[in-house]
């Protein structure tokens, strides 16, 4: 951050997930002046304007403007049916970037003019995505010659298959919410510590599980046991539990990642994760940061609004 008077920021980007909001104040040139995030995720908020907006003026009410109203483009779940405005989806394939593929959202308070991204979406199998093209058009703009896949960890996974710069076919996986529904509202909870990491328990369940994705849910329950039983280490079985479900991921995603150059967008524990399932197949891969993907794309999409 850069210290400035945040008041006088150009505009505010926003990325809307199911378990986070995140936003920050962009200068004229494009660079952040500070940022700000909340647990107010699309999960944790009743469907519809008000609670939507609500909870985006609780994080960003420090940079606005008393006089006038300031742009804020919005990516992810804002846009879904369940969010502050739905807006509609484009099909692939098509590019992860379209400056036409953005809807203003009505705002009761007059500070705020608020645009939403378009998600994207495939009939065959159907799935759709919201706020994850954004990341990928950031990583185009930052590799525009890119062929492969990008793999987007989250609490709904993603792995999009890029062909000529455009998002060609993608699969979601809910790995994330389930690790969280199951350590936080499943029996399983009174022997896990999520806290904790163990990389070997981690490796050996993700391998044990790619090879064998059908024990998976018997091996779930066998964290249970094994702490009534055998007094399990819980931070171990909170990593078993992770590569469990990773595997699974990883074997519906084969499609994806076998042969194909990765590109992960991913920081933190979760890039960890996954870089250590993606060393265990043997892929080609490369780490990138998703929040400077993300703000890449939120930019592009600004830079279209002016025109």
């Amino acid at each position: 951050m850069r210290g400035e008077d945040v008041t006088d920021a150009d505009w505010i980007a926003v990325d809307w997930g199911m378990t986070n909001l995140r936003a920050w104040a962009i200068g004229a040139d494009g660079g952040v002046l500070d940022s700000a995030r909340s647990a107010d995720g699309m999960g944790m908020l009743d469907a519809g304007q008000a609670a939507f907006e609500a909870a985006l003026i609780r994080v960003i009410d420090p940079w606005l403007p008393g006089s006038h109203a300031r742009d804020v483009v919005i990516c992810g779940t804002a846009g879904a049916r369940q969010g502050w405005h739905e807006v509609p989806y484009r099909p692939v394939p098509a590019p992860a970037h379209d400056r036409r593929a953005v809807t203003t959202a009505p705002a009761r308070d007059p500070r705020v003019r608020v645009s939403v991204i378009h998600g994207m979406s495939q009939t065959n199998p159907p799935d759709v995505m919201r706020g994850e093209e954004t990341q990928v058009a950031g990583l185009l703009l930052r590799s525009p010659d890119f062929q492969g896949v990008v793999a987007l960890p989250g609490t709904h996974a993603k792995w999009a298959r890029i062909v000529d710069g455009e998002i060609f076919h993608f699969a979601s996986f809910m790995t994330g919410e389930l690790f969280a529904l199951l350590a936080e509202r499943s029996v399983l909870r009174h022997s896990l510590d999520p806290q904790g990491h163990d990389a070997e328990a981690f490796t050996d369940a993700f391998e044990e599980t790619l090879s064998r994705p059908e024990r998976a849910a018997a091996r779930v329950l066998g964290l249970r046991s094994e702490d009534l039983l055998l007094d399990a280490d819980p931070r171990a079985a909170a990593s078993r539990l992770s590569g469990y479900l990773l595997g699974l991921e990883f074997a519906g995603a084969r499609a994806y990642w076998l042969g194909q150059p990765i590109a992960l967008l991913a920081s933190g524990a979760l890039a960890e994760r996954y870089r250590t399932a993606l060393e265990v197949v043997g892929a080609d891969y490369r780490v990138h940061d998703p929040e400077a993907c993300v703000l890449d794309g939120l930019r592009a999409v600004r830079a279209g609004l002016r025109g």
